[in-house]
């Protein structure tokens, strides 16, 4: 990992798109994209904004320059350690754990445009998207253990329902960088395309997304995570109460009017 050095810009940047697509651009590439702590409250902030905005129907996380993210920024970290910082401990329940939360729980769907390596927290927030798309040049690695750290970033969480405990424990335990193609047989992505065809293949996928019931796909993603941790009458449950949401909505009457007429559906994510 690396070190900080001073901004010029922004340390995340938000691009948005007519159609609904929201890119939530982590922008340190002189460090690539390291975590401290300007670019976790920013990250936080941005995110929080693009799930509360109904116009955003699908929310990209990537990576400027050659990286997607590698995790904690390790200069700002010793220098906290060195100082007995309490921020040192605070980032946790202050910022990774709310970022994820967001990217699993918000009520659309999330891609991860992973344009290089991922590493540490950023291979979980990765991991908390509901598509990985990754430049088959980028690699993952799991790299909490290699400096005497526990994981965070809920990759106790989505790691172990994307690839079985097993083979997370071994990840985690073993860091190493999981190439693109290895990342692709293990689940851990969800396609690996070739750097000219990187760009085209999220906006073929987000484009999709986009123009998509939004409400379902919210409650769809809700349904899955609440049931991670839940017994299944109590899933059930849940799965009623989105029923009910996602039947009362005008993309479900939509659907239905055009399935009657034979036609496609147009939905406007409400």
């Amino acid at each position: 990992m690396t070190g900080q050095t001073p901004q010029t810009q922004p340390p995340v940047v938000l691009e948005t798109s007519p159609d609904g697509v929201a890119t939530v651009r982590l922008n340190r590439p002189e460090a690539m994209n390291a975590l401290d702590i300007a670019t976790k409250e920013q990250l936080l902030q941005t995110l929080r904004q693009v799930a509360a905005d109904p116009a955003v129907r699908v929310v990209v996380l990537t990576g400027s320059g050659r990286a997607f993210c590698v995790g904690q920024d390790l200069r700002e970290h010793v220098e906290l350690l060195q100082s007995a910082d309490d921020a040192l401990f605070a980032t946790v329940p202050e910022h990774y754990n709310p970022i994820v939360e967001l990217l699993v729980t918000m009520d659309k769907p999330v891609v991860a445009a992973v344009n290089g390596v991922a590493a540490g927290a950023g291979a979980s927030f990765a991991f908390a998207a509901d598509f990985r798309v990754m430049v088959d040049t980028a690699g993952i690695n799991l790299a909490f253990a290699g400096i005497a750290l526990s994981c965070d970033s809920g990759s106790s969480w989505t790691l172990p329902r994307l690839v079985g405990p097993a083979k997370a424990k071994e990840l985690l335990l073993l860091p190493r960088t999981i190439p693109a193609q290895e990342c692709l047989d293990l689940g851990l992505v969800t396609s690996v395309v070739p750097a000219d065809g990187f760009d085209a293949a999220v906006e073929d996928l987000t484009s999709k997304l986009a123009a998509g019931p939004t409400l379902a796909y919210g409650c769809i993603r809700n349904a899955v995570a609440y049931s991670a941790g839940h017994p299944l009458t109590e899933s059930l449950a849940r799965e009623g109460e989105y029923m009910d949401r996602t039947g009362k909505s005008t993309d479900h009457k939509a659907a239905v009017d055009a399935f009657l007429a034979k036609e496609k559906p147009t939905f406007t994510g409400a």
